[in-house]
């Protein structure tokens, strides 16, 4: 009973912080994170303990699908190089950085590349958030949002190879080698398998609730068996949240579109929010658990500043350079500037997979022996996160405010320009569409297009007929298929602006949320 309180009452202070953060204009994970800190202080609350092993299948494919479900294919592709650089480059560097300061420090080299691996994904939970709030450039934000996605999936691979060899006893580079190769191509095959698959169930399910179900299903299984198959569970989930997001809007209804954004919407809310507030409860309960070992501060500190000093290391070379190669080329993209890459080097915070990795060591090793340097191992990851957190996600805002690097776009300009086409071209489709349907119900549906309120009544008289009309009575069908048509129309056109890029994905997604609002609502 008391755990079901306590939970009650984390539950209690989300609802109420995350307006309160808004209102403060402060990152929702950096209050969550000092709520988690405070609610262990007060006398009588219990201890939260989630078994380790459980901890990465139960929290990381509802976050990292619901991140695909918000991101673009398209913008990763024209952003490849600067997301490749940062997820798979500076991910790789900032492991094998911290795995050196780490054996350089008395830690083994096993434990040290786990630490690596832990600490090396930034977060992009607070830094889009601030992004999105203050319109910084779009490709600012798709670059941080690509890195954040991919990151994970870098060093993921790393953690369960480097884990698995702790465990085992046995550390080899060449075992290294093959073990990513392994992982990377089960996890691709797997995803692009299980979004075929799954594509083709939702196009023959036709209602809302199964559809939902399925795609909340799906990401656990793949995770679950790819990992099994010792693969990349999470490049698995990544590969299949990018594949529906470009491929299933037409194969899902309308209802199963808006039933499933909401749920994953509230999913990934409430998952991330849990999970920064389950740093405190973990933090507590280390430092009371056991004495720490002389040398977990001092790492702590090293880690936290070397992760801070190479980012910004590794950002501005590969800037210069992108922008001698632009020289060369005038064609390419043109590179961010100075203070759009001060913005991208501060923003790297720690966050949900730092956590969730340093909670899910294994306490044993195969020989009946503890993990070598867990505990500090998991201090100095949550130690990582609070810090960069805090810092760095309470300044992000204050210096994106004054460097002034602005958006460039506005979507709510965006969105209104983009429903305007939409609804001429729907209009187009009911002027110009079937000439055997009743004029009644071709003027019911252009007045629905032109106006909702104006054309409801007539709607009603084109759907159910005129009480001295019995003719009219077999209409009701032909009205739900010209307005079925005319949504289609839209639907693909809104579609075709986001795949080529002529619009942003959060512009796209506002029209096609109304779309598909309005087919619901207009089915009855």
């Amino acid at each position: 009973m008391a755990t079901v309180l306590l939970v009650g009452a984390l539950l209690a202070g989300i609802v109420v912080l995350t307006p309160l953060a808004d209102r403060l204009r402060v990152p929702l994970p950096i209050l969550l994170t000092i709520f988690g800190l405070a609610v262990p202080l007060v006398p009588g609350v219990p201890g939260l303990t989630v078994a380790p092993d459980l901890i990465l299948p139960l929290v990381l494919p509802p976050l990292l699908f619901a991140a695909t479900q918000k991101a673009s294919a398209r913008e990763f592709k024209e952003n490849a190089r600067p997301i490749v650089i940062l997820a798979v480059g500076l991910t790789v560097a900032s492991a094998a950085a911290v795995a050196v300061v780490a054996h350089w420090l008395g830690m083994g080299w096993g434990p040290a590349f786990v630490l690596g691996a832990i600490v090396a994904p930034p977060d992009p939970v607070a830094a889009t958030a601030v992004a999105r709030r203050l319109r910084l450039p779009g490709r600012l934000v798709t670059v941080l949002e690509g890195e954040g996605m991919f990151n994970d999936a870098t060093a993921l691979v790393m953690y369960k190879v480097a884990v698995v060899a702790v465990v085992a006893g046995e550390f080899s580079g060449g075992g290294l080698g093959r073990s990513l190769v392994l992982a990377l191509v089960v996890g691709v095959g797997i995803g692009l398998a299980a979004g075929w698959l799954t594509n083709f169930a939702l196009a023959k399910l036709h209602l809302a609730a199964p559809e939902t179900t399925v795609t909340l299903a799906v990401p656990f299984i793949v995770y679950v068996v790819t990992d099994h198959l010792e693969g990349s569970g999470v490049l698995a989930v990544l590969v299949l949240g990018l594949f529906l997001r470009s491929h299933s809007h037409k194969a899902i209804t309308s209802g199963g579109w808006l039933l499933g954004r909401a749920v994953w919407a509230y999913a990934d809310y409430i998952i991330t929010s849990l999970v920064f507030v389950f740093i405190g409860f973990e933090l507590t309960d280390v430092l009371e658990s056991a004495p720490l070992e002389d040398r977990a501060v001092g790492l702590a500190a090293a880690v936290v500043g070397l992760l801070v000093v190479l980012r910004f290391a590794w950002i501005f070379p590969f800037v210069w350079l992108s922008r001698a190669r632009h020289r060369r080329h005038p064609s390419e993209s043109t590179p961010v500037g100075n203070r759009e890459t001060v913005v991208t080097a501060w923003a790297g915070m720690r966050g949900v997979v730092t956590v969730a990795t340093a909670l899910a060591l294994p306490a044993a090793v195969s020989g009946g022996g503890d993990f070598p340097s867990r505990h500090t191992i998991v201090f100095v990851g949550l130690v990582t996160v609070l810090a960069t957190l805090v810092v760095q996600g309470l300044t992000l805002a204050p210096l994106v405010r004054k460097l002034k690097v602005g958006g460039d776009s506005n979507v709510s300009v965006e969105a209104r320009q983009l429903r305007r086409r939409a609804l001429e071209a729907a209009i187009a489709e009911v002027h110009g569409g079937d000439a055997e349907v009743p004029e009644r119900v071709r003027g019911a549906v252009v007045l629905q297009y032109e106006g909702y309120l104006a054309s409801h009544d007539a709607l009603h008289a084109a759907r159910h007929g005129r009480d001295e009309d019995d003719d009219d009575a077999g209409d009701a069908r032909a009205v739900a298929e010209l307005l079925r048509r005319a949504a289609e129309v839209e639907r693909d056109l809104v579609i075709e602006a986001r795949h080529t890029g002529r619009v942003s994905q959060e512009a796209a997604d506002e029209v096609l949320s109304e779309i598909e609002s309005r087919a619901v609502r207009d089915s009855d």
